[in-house]
């Protein structure tokens, strides 16, 4: 059963944006990384008052997440900083509860 996994930052969701347009290479390069270790999906959201950005995946498991992450962490740390992210994330792992009402993702 995959996990969702949600990674919280502190960060400017305009800047990430500006820096995707400029950098598009970049964060492609990453996304095929992520694939080859099993990426199922992957968003980037910013939060209304612009002050946060929520990366949102869903993973085989946790493993295959960490394996892409000690890769590609140092291609990954300049995407953050052009996201002018400051701290560290919050990455929190989700696993899918069984309650009958399911809706979407191929339910």
């Amino acid at each position: 059963m995959s996990v969702i996994l949600t990674l919280k930052f502190s960060g400017n969701p305009q800047a990430m944006e500006q820096y995707a347009k400029d950098n598009a290479e970049k964060l492609h390069s990453v996304v095929e990384a992520a694939k080859r270790h099993g990426l199922i999906a992957h968003r980037f959201y910013g939060s209304e008052d612009g002050n946060s950005i929520v990366a949102l995946d869903e993973w085989p498991d946790r493993q295959s997440f960490e394996a892409f992450f000690a890769e590609q962490q140092s291609q990954i740390a300049p995407i953050m900083e052009g996201a002018q992210v400051t701290g560290q994330p919050e990455p929190i792992f989700w696993e899918e509860l069984k309650t009958g009402d399911a809706y979407g993702w191929g339910s």
